[in-house]
């Protein structure tokens, strides 16, 4: 088949989106499919055109559920876009997060192919949807099949735009991350517990693990913390004045080759996040690398481990709840061993190459929904 893979954000920009485009591409590549890649581009304005991708206009940062995202809102580029779809001839349109504008839009409206599309987010709710509920659901009139990565997306969406919704969850190389090995110092015998993520946002919930760490050093004198990922630790400053926390290795951005060391080179792996999270990925990062997890008990996480069996789910906004959970696990070494060893096993489930057969069932069902009850089809 010819799929294009469609994406309303910078895929240079780091993202669970542009993470989950890269391997379903990679696994279609390897199964013989002729895939093109669809994006804003990062620099000047127009269309980009390289092997296998076109670049669509200029991206503007804006927030975006708790986060900042890089999108184009050149509308200016329709006819381009159009023919493009004209000239490429796709099988199947794959759009990612189809409500986000512009660029989903753009191709939405000028597809005749079998379009189908991946709903991402969460969130409590989302006023633009109720705004412009009527546009949106032109739109998505345009779809022949539809995915949410998780129960609470699906939730989420189905608020708004009722319809069926196959469940395929994100993935993850658990090879890459099972045969990391550790960095030489995580042979010192200190405990060491790693937060990944960009830890400027508050629904990360980072200050409740900074708040807990003095807590966690009480038991354990020697513990760290090690922080993976972009930010500002200055921010941070009063925090650290406040509560005395100490014991913090901010790391900083790591290259995606040298993210499983960190995971392979700690006891356990937090992520307190407070909400907004449709999935856990970093949860499976850390479950395919082999270490217990200490999550926020949220919809997105909950729905990737059971508490008490690939990990410990404890209140969001709970420093003292987080700090007991991360005592608990690293004063039980059995404990430990038998949450990892129940967590490489879960991770096993959202490996690639079984998503990726799963996304292209789904692409099978579309074109026969399709061919069954035909829409308009054709250029805008």
């Amino acid at each position: 088949m010819r799929i294009a893979l469609v994406s309303p954000y910078d895929l240079a920009h780091p993202g669970g989106v542009s993470d989950h485009i890269r391997h379903l591409r990679t696994e279609f590549d390897h199964l013989g499919h002729d895939v093109v890649t669809l994006a804003p581009r990062a620099r000047k304005g127009g269309i980009e055109i390289s092997d296998g991708f076109y670049g669509i206009g200029r991206t503007v940062s804006v927030p975006g559920n708790g986060s900042t995202v890089r999108v184009t809102f050149d509308v200016t580029l329709y006819a381009a876009v159009k023919a493009i779809m004209r000239r490429e001839r796709f099988d199947v349109v794959h759009v990612h997060e189809p409500l986000v504008p512009v660029l989903p839009y753009l191709v939405l409206l000028n597809s005749p192919a079998v379009n189908v599309a991946t709903f991402h987010a969460y969130r409590a709710s989302n006023p633009w949807y109720t705004a412009f509920k009527p546009y949106m659901t032109f739109v998505l009139s345009r779809l022949d099949g539809r995915i949410a990565v998780s129960d609470p997306a699906r939730e989420f969406v189905s608020q708004y735009f009722e319809g069926p919704y196959e469940l395929i969850p994100n993935g993850i190389d658990t090879a890459r991350f099972a045969a990391a090995e550790p960095f030489p110092w995580a042979h010192d015998g200190v405990p060491r517990i790693l937060f990944v993520g960009r830890y400027n946002e508050p629904r990360k919930g980072f200050k409740y693990l900074l708040r807990a760490l003095p807590l966690v050093r009480q038991q354990f004198p020697d513990a760290r913390l090690v922080v993976v990922g972009t930010g500002k630790p200055e921010r941070f400053d009063g925090l650290f004045e406040r509560y005395g926390v100490r014991g913090v290795d901010f790391i900083g951005f790591v290259p995606f080759d040298e993210l499983p060391r960190y995971y392979a080179s700690c006891d356990v792996f937090c992520a307190p996040s407070i909400g907004r999270e449709s999935f856990g990925i970093v949860l499976l990062e850390a479950m395919a690398a082999g270490r217990p997890v200490v999550a926020g008990n949220i919809p997105g996480y909950a729905s990737v481990l059971s508490h008490g069996r690939e990990g410990l789910l404890v209140p969001p906004k709970d420093p003292q709840a987080l700090a007991l959970a991360l005592v608990r696990m690293l004063a039980d070494g059995l404990l430990r061993r038998e949450i990892a060893a129940a967590g490489v096993v879960t991770a096993e489930r959202y490996a690639w190459p079984q998503i990726a057969r799963r996304v292209l069932d789904t692409y099978g069902r579309a074109a026969r929904s399709a061919a069954v009850a035909p829409r308009q089809r054709g250029f805008a």
